[in-house]
């Protein structure tokens, strides 16, 4: 079997060195490791240059989901069975490839395959058993696992691009991830896309990654500072995915409104005293949601 994994980087060398540190020290090794470089300007392409066993491709700055529609792409045409996809802030401990392809001998049907992720000692799990495409009062995510991680593997139906194990099957069958996301929302879409397709994925407890953690010294405000520019493409595509998939005038149009109601409500109210929002974001935030319902997508 050939496992290729695929990282996507953009200005965070210092992480993708511990990222491929981690990959090369896996107990199964890999057959090769492809690194999407989104056009890089910290040095991450000088150091991809003078490294030896890696697939380097370089492009623009497209954003996580060109970068994975990119490396699963070419994954998959350098004839890999199964890609293992993350980004370079996560780094699998020795045994998780091992332990993934343990459970996909056990659960055949699993298509895609995902690791359990850490923050120091915490498990960090998004991973949800079912969408909710019909109820615009709830989230789309449903049955979420955060609560109780479970303790041996577990059918979901969606994870994050934070390590999952994919079958070429999935590429055969539901192509490659949406690019034009550019980010947020593009591994719900292709897990989405994977589970309306009749395949399926599980949860591996045992096989264990960390993650990088951000933000933590931050006050509230300087979160929001730093975070405001990607909150355009959070809202415009939970809205997009909305729109798209549900099965129900409320959930199309509805309950994208109630998101970005949210985010203005809190601009609006904080904007007086907190330099997190101004009143100039609001209309940004309302472009995101008409973007989203009208299925605008693309690098803003």
């Amino acid at each position: 079997m050939k496992i290729i994994a695929v990282v996507v980087t953009y200005n965070r060398l210092a992480l993708l060195q511990r990222t491929i540190a981690a990959l090369k020290a896996q107990t199964r090794p890999l057959d090769a490791i492809v690194v999407v470089n989104n056009g890089a300007t910290d040095g991450t392409a000088e150091w991809l240059e003078a490294q030896q066993a890696l697939t380097i491709f370089t492009q623009d700055n497209v954003g996580g989901s060109g970068g994975f529609a990119r490396g699963i792409g070419e994954a998959y045409a350098l004839g890999a069975d199964r890609i293992w996809c993350m980004d370079d802030d996560v780094f699998p401990r020795p045994a998780c490839l091992e332990n993934l392809l343990e459970a996909a001998t056990s659960h055949p049907d699993a298509a895609i395959l995902a690791p359990r992720r850490f923050m120091g000692d915490k498990i960090i799990c998004h991973d949800f058993t079912r969408y909710n495409l019909t109820n615009p009062l709830a989230s789309m995510y449903a049955g979420k696992l955060k609560k109780c991680p479970p303790t041996t593997p577990t059918y979901v139906a969606g994870t994050a691009f934070e390590g999952p194990l994919i079958s070429r099957q999935v590429v055969d069958t539901v192509g490659l991830p949406n690019a034009q996301l550019f980010i947020f929302c593009d591994d719900t879409d292709y897990c989405l896309r994977t589970h309306q397709a009749g395949m399926r994925l599980l949860y591996v407890p045992q096989a264990e990654m960390d993650k990088a953690e951000f933000f933590s010294e931050d006050t509230w405000a300087e979160r929001e500072t730093k975070k405001k520019w990607k909150r355009y493409y959070q809202v415009r595509n939970a809205t997009y995915l909305s729109h798209h998939y549900g099965r129900n005038w409320a959930v199309c149009h509805l309950r994208g409104f109630i998101g970005v109601a949210g985010y203005i409500a809190t601009a609006a109210f904080t904007a007086p005293f907190s330099k997190g929002w101004k009143w100039n974001d609001i209309p940004r935030l309302w472009r995101a949601y008409r973007d989203g319902i009208h299925e605008r997508l693309g690098k803003m």
